[in-house]
């Protein structure tokens, strides 16, 4: 059923009058006056009784008028609404993100959240590697990786640019030497993070071409344990940096270079690209790369 018709009635029943419905909807009377026909015929009921001097609702008219009046109070409000959502006053921002990136989302979020207070915003922890395809099947507007997704269906920024570290505790024997050796690390004990990660493969390669053994041991589900192991000796790791900085600032955790290993890590922001972003992830979007396209 098409919203029109109902809206004619709607005037009809207001006005008392078909020539005043007429006028206030800029339409013919004949117009008016078939518009009523065609809702009669489709809901199968007479809604009016026009015998007499003056135009009488049936029953079923006033049930009908008084639906009328819910759809335009709906209409109504599904318009307030699309206006708050333009005015940024409403709405919700889903943003993908694991246990280390959304470390890099921090600061964008303060800000969006001082411009924008009534948008909702939600980072849902996912596995890196799920989030092109939450992306593209439209389970999240935004998201967070550390690699490129290399899929024509998908844009990707860099707005951050970090490195892994390699962490020892201040009483580890490497913990005064400004650089080790990968060689020197075959006998060492490593906190690994059981959640897979593209850097993970490159640590693993390097020491495959070295020669050298990889004792990954001990595994945790997040970075917040792995840096407590190390800080207690129980251990070395490899975390990035973002993730361990304040542990730098308290003298907890020391970073020591590895000759062999240079692994510059890039965060991305990643969105669809053929389909309409809401307002609330435009803006976001303007934060943090910019309305010219450079990251900020």
């Amino acid at each position: 059923m098409e919203l029109y018709p109902l809206k004619v009635f709607l005037t009809v029943a207001t006005e008392r009058s078909f020539s005043r419905a007429g006028e206030k909807l800029l339409r013919t009377q004949p117009a008016i006056s078939l518009a009523v026909q065609r809702l009669e015929h489709e809901l199968g009921e007479k809604l009016l009784d026009r015998t007499g001097r003056e135009m009488i609702l049936t029953d079923s008219g006033k049930i009908v008028l008084e639906f009328c009046r819910r759809f335009e109070n709906l209409e109504r409000e599904m318009e307030n609404s699309l206006a708050e959502l333009r005015d940024m006053a409403s709405g919700r921002l889903v943003i993908g993100a694991n246990e280390t990136t959304s470390l890099y989302l921090m600061q964008h979020i303060v800000s969006y959240r001082r411009q924008y207070p009534k948008v909702k915003v939600q980072v849902r922890r996912s596995l890196s590697s799920r989030i092109p395809a939450q992306l593209i099947d439209g389970d999240l507007e935004l998201g967070v990786i550390t690699y490129d997704p290399e899929d024509d269906r998908l844009e990707s920024r860099i707005i951050f640019s970090d490195h892994l570290c390699f962490l020892v505790s201040p009483g580890h024997r490497f913990a005064h030497r400004e650089s080790v050796s990968i060689r020197e690390l075959g006998m060492e004990t490593f906190i690994a993070h059981n959640v897979f990660s593209p850097y993970r493969d490159v640590v693993l390669k390097a020491f495959q071409r070295a020669k050298v053994p990889l004792n990954m041991d001990v595994e945790m589900p997040t970075v917040e344990t792995i840096r407590k192991m190390v800080a207690r000796n129980e251990g070395v790791a490899f975390l990035p940096k973002m993730c361990v900085e304040n542990d730098f600032e308290q003298g907890t955790l020391k970073e020591v270079r590895v000759e062999e290993l240079s692994m510059e890590r890039k965060i991305r922001l990643v969105y669809p690209a053929r389909r309409a972003l809401s307002h609330a992830a435009r803006a976001f979007l303007e934060i943090v790369i910019g309305p010219s396209g450079a990251t900020i």
